[in-house]
């Protein structure tokens, strides 16, 4: 006999919320408007600092809020509210229907077409209680960890910007006018440590290392990573200035996502619609080395950019952006796509209210075949990339100059630590002369790379 389940209180307001996203909808329609699609969001966060081994700040709480978007032919409008009673609802669909009537018209404007909507199967991996189930001692406790783990590598780590733990669970549901009702859950938790070292003379540098994962099972204890932040930390004391060179330089991957996220912002069907972007007009052309093939894939099972549909309603997807230096596809929604006379590529991304932007699924660079030692060891003279400062990059020209440092790179052996230099090129060139790509992909967010060696780029010292 199959077992009955009943409905515990969570899934009751669940229910409840999914009808009352159906029923904001049927209000807005029935008060006149063309179309319309409503967002209803809840969660809980909570986060800590501790400094030295003292909590300095503590966060926890819980919040609700819900969104409508309503369509007056091609006119549109949005309103948001936290206020969930009768009145405050009629007034937020009330004034959406009212500022649709005065908003300029835009023929791109509108909800996708009913046969494009839908919402992935199955468990995608993506929700966990357990990120809230440590009592709050104990959720101090973890930040407390990382950051003692930390400080006693060395002696010379005398100070701390503080060990963190974070947890948080999501609820997402979304209704619109064609009949789609879609609803999920996420969960997140992270630990951190950011430690301090100090020389004899007074010289500091800090570092840090976290681990984040949907579960609590998943986290990487908070001694492995007081640890590594440690290690990363020590490794930048006696960081000097180099002379002025053109070297091969590589990339450590949490900073190699930056190189990605700018392939990201040329392939954003925003900037390519708005001519803002020097990859406009360039699809099936070459645009990086043969090595490099860029993937979005919204529906890997447990990613932390997987969602069962985008921010419309439509069921995510795997799209290849870019095929052995190919560019074979802009990242799209239903309006940019429209924009440019192409089909979107589920990549919506939205909050409670406002026209959908554009966000990633799991956007990553594929991985390579050679270790990161491997490809260190190719270098006779060069430099590692740990750090970016500031913001050089103009998406429009391809021009790059950023802050950096990190350790140069001699015989094929991280030597020293270096820092206060530039690192400067072009975008058009800096992704034709990848050279090689690591083998240790590992996701950290919904963007990830492995290890890159870029080659003709200019560091700029003394």
């Amino acid at each position: 006999m199959p077992e009955i389940q009943t409905e515990s209180p969570s899934q009751q307001i669940e229910t409840d919320l999914r009808e009352l996203a159906q029923d904001i909808v049927r209000r807005a329609m029935a008060g006149g408007a063309t179309a319309a699609e409503c967002v209803v969001r809840e969660g809980d966060e909570f986060s800590t600092l501790v400094r030295m081994g003292q909590v300095e700040t503590l966060k926890e709480s819980g919040s609700k809020s819900i969104g409508v978007r309503v369509f007056n032919g091609q006119r549109t409008a949005s309103t948001h509210s936290s206020d969930f009673s009768r009145q405050g609802l009629d007034r937020m669909v009330k004034s959406a229907i009212e500022l649709s009537r005065i908003t300029s018209e835009d023929p791109f404007a509108g909800i996708p077409e009913a046969s494009q909507l839908g919402s992935l199967s199955g468990d995608l991996d993506l929700y966990y209680s357990d990120v809230y189930s440590l009592p709050g001692q104990e959720r101090i406790a973890y930040a407390r960890r990382a950051e003692k783990a930390a400080l006693e590598v060395d002696p010379r780590l005398k100070n701390s910007d503080g060990g963190s733990f974070d947890a948080a669970t999501g609820h997402k549901i979304l209704a619109n006018s064609h009949g789609f009702v879609g609803e999920y859950r996420r969960s997140y938790c992270s630990v951190a440590a950011v430690p301090i070292a100090q020389t004899e003379d007074g010289a500091m540098q800090r570092d840090y290392w976290f681990s984040v994962a949907r579960s609590l099972d998943k986290l990487e204890s908070p001694e492995q990573v007081g640890k590594i932040a440690a290690q990363r930390t020590l490794r930048r004391l006696g960081g000097r200035k180099v002379k002025t060179a053109q070297v091969p330089i590589i990339f450590d991957p949490l900073v190699a996502t930056s190189i990605l996220e700018h392939i990201f912002e040329g392939v954003n069907g925003d900037s390519v619609y708005r001519g803002a972007s020097f990859l406009a007009g360039k699809l099936g052309e070459k645009i990086a080395g043969d090595r490099v093939n860029i993937i979005d894939d919204g529906t890997m099972v447990g990613g932390f950019g997987t969602s069962p549909f985008d921010g419309e309603g439509i069921p995510t997807r795997r799209t290849i952006v870019v095929e052995n230096g190919v560019l074979k596809s802009y990242l799209l929604n239903t309006y940019t796509a429209k924009k440019l006379g192409l089909q979107t590529t589920a990549n919506a991304s939205r909050g409670l209210a406002g026209t959908p932007g554009l966000g990633p699924g799991n956007y990553f660079l594929q991985a390579g075949a050679k270790t990161p030692q491997q490809i260190i060891g190719d270098i006779k003279d060069g430099l590692y990339v740990t750090e970016f400062m500031g913001h050089g990059a103009n998406l429009v020209t391809g021009d790059y100059s950023r802050g950096a440092s990190g350790l140069w790179i001699s015989g094929g052996e991280l030597t020293f630590p270096v820092e206060e230099i530039t690192v400067a090129g072009n975008l058009k060139d800096m992704f034709f002369n990848i050279s090689e790509i690591g083998n240790d992909l590992e996701f950290r967010g919904a963007v990830a790379s492995p290890t890159l060696r870029i080659d003709g780029l200019t560091v700029g010292g003394e």
